[in-house]
């Protein structure tokens, strides 16, 4: 018996002589199989590189960070399955909308023009419904917005529908969940998603405290789906009755109030629409739910009403939306669009600036051929990566002429876009590679006078709590300051 272990003991002292020897073989072998897995999957060519170069050049680290942040092809194939058997599903609503959808477009043609091609994307695309019939409303901050989300969703007679990247136990969080629970008593049919990367705390709290009526959390995020933290559901959708919706950069959370008492100045836009528009939102709620273990639901008549009575103010509205398995980045498609048949301004603002070659092109070739680009950011991020791979996008911009703001009242977390005040888009899309191909997104886009008029006097507002950024002061910024933004920059296709 003592021989046998002895043999035992000399093969595994081979075995670890051989392990020291050729230990290179299977760590080749291994990341053999990820950089081609990678160069399969036909990436943007700017993220291969960079893939490859963390892979190569961060031994180990540089693998889990693939594993959580990195693969797409299998998680995007499935995402790209289910689109395509939610569009079947659609295709017949679809259909009978097209020819009103061709008779209030041309409409829209006759008053703005060329910006209305929008439109006719989202169409084609089939991505939105287009309507005239259409009441908006532009809100400023959390103080606008809470208010008259509270009072709708105290009014709600049939079906409560939220979806929403953070949700915080806070003041106005716990009053949400209380009328959620009031409703749901009443015979309101709520349904409730959060993100489970955004919203950890309320989902545990919910988990816990089961309410009365069904929540889900998207994507969740455990031990074994780790990979899962790369795709965030990051939209901010609320729908009441298929009759009043929201949208924008507003998460549930007491910080976008500004109470007097508060540290941190959060400047922040939302919208709240009124009308037919609002069915697209109970389409995209609807495609949300079907994504996650909820008791699915017929989309029917019941959760759609395109008998919605005349609205006076005949605001053009539409959503464009895009996840990580839509065909294209939609939402950067159709902004570039809209930059591109500009004649007079375009005014973008965004909490994270880190564009995409085309929308750059697209942004330089607009102000080369005379017309007014004014980008706002904020003076400090809360993300000191992001911000430093923002900075480094600046420069080529400065020289072509594009006025750059960096915010100083707080942290300016709006993402919008105005197009020769005739145009807006607002809704939870930054300017940024996660937004355009990662995260799930929506953005509203709206053609009303007075709608586009505020919010174009809202960036003047704001333009008074910035600093106008020279190219001049920009190149002379201290070396160690440009140093970060380019080390920073390196890491931009990842983030």
């Amino acid at each position: 018996m003592q021989n046998f272990f002895n043999e035992i003991e000399i093969d595994w002292n081979q075995l670890w002589q051989w392990l020291l020897n050729w230990y290179w073989l299977p760590l080749f072998v291994l990341y053999f199989g990820v950089i081609s897995t990678i160069l399969i999957e036909n990436r943007n060519p700017t993220k291969t590189i960079s893939w490859v170069m963390v892979i190569v050049f961060l031994p180990g680290i540089g693998l889990v960070l693939y594993y959580l942040f990195g693969q797409k092809f299998r998680k995007v194939r499935r995402l790209q399955h289910i689109n395509r058997e939610q569009n079947t599903k659609l295709l017949a609503a679809w259909q009978e909308s097209l020819i009103r959808m061709d008779e209030q477009l041309e409409t829209i043609h006759e008053k703005i023009g060329t910006l209305s091609r929008v439109f006719d994307y989202l169409k084609n695309q089939k991505l939105s419904f287009f309507s005239l019939n259409n009441r908006v409303e532009l809100f400023i901050n959390g103080e606008e917005k809470f208010p008259v989300l509270l009072k709708r969703l105290r009014e709600a007679k049939h079906s409560i529908h939220l979806e929403y990247y953070i949700f915080e136990l806070d003041n106005i969080g716990r009053q949400v969940l209380e009328i959620l629970e009031e409703k749901a008593k009443a015979g309101v049919k709520v349904r409730l998603i959060l993100d489970s990367f955004g919203s950890p705390d309320v989902i545990k709290y919910l988990v816990k405290n089961p309410p009365g009526y069904p929540f889900v959390a998207f994507l969740p995020v455990n031990f074994t789906s780790l990979a899962n933290s790369n795709y965030r559901n990051h939209r901010k959708i609320v729908v009441i009755d298929c009759q009043y919706g929201f949208v924008g950069g507003i998460n549930i959370s007491d910080r976008y109030i500004n109470t007097p008492d508060q540290i941190d100045y959060w400047r922040d836009t939302a919208m709240a629409v009124e009308g037919i528009a609002v069915n697209n939102l109970q389409i995209q709620f609807w495609n949300s739910w079907n994504q996650t273990e909820g008791e699915p639901f017929l989309l029917t008549d019941e959760y759609l009403n395109f008998s919605v009575p005349h609205i006076p103010e005949r605001a053009a509205v539409a959503f464009s939306s895009s996840d990580p398995g839509s065909l294209g980045p939609f939402n950067m498609e159709a902004i570039i669009l809209a930059i591109n048949d500009a004649k007079e301004s375009i005014q973008l603002c965004t909490p994270y600036f880190i564009p995409s070659e085309q929308l750059s092109t697209a942004l330089e070739i607009a102000v080369s051929s005379g017309v007014r680009v004014e980008l706002m950011l904020p003076e400090k991020a809360d993300s000191y990566i992001v911000q430093h791979a923002s900075f480094s996008f600046l420069k080529p911009l400065l020289q072509r002429g594009v006025q750059v703001y960096l915010y100083k009242k707080g942290f300016i977390h709006a993402k919008t876009v105005c197009i020769d005040g005739q145009l807006a888009f607002v809704g939870t899309v930054n300017l940024d590679m996660r937004s355009f191909y990662i995260n799930y997104e929506i953005a509203s886009i709206v053609s009303d006078e007075a709608y586009c008029k505020r919010l174009e006097n809202q960036f003047e507002i704001d333009k008074e709590a910035s600093d106008l950024i020279t190219l001049y002061i920009w190149a002379h910024r201290k070396k160690w300051k440009r140093g970060i933004d380019s080390l920073c920059r390196l890491l931009a296709p990842l983030l």
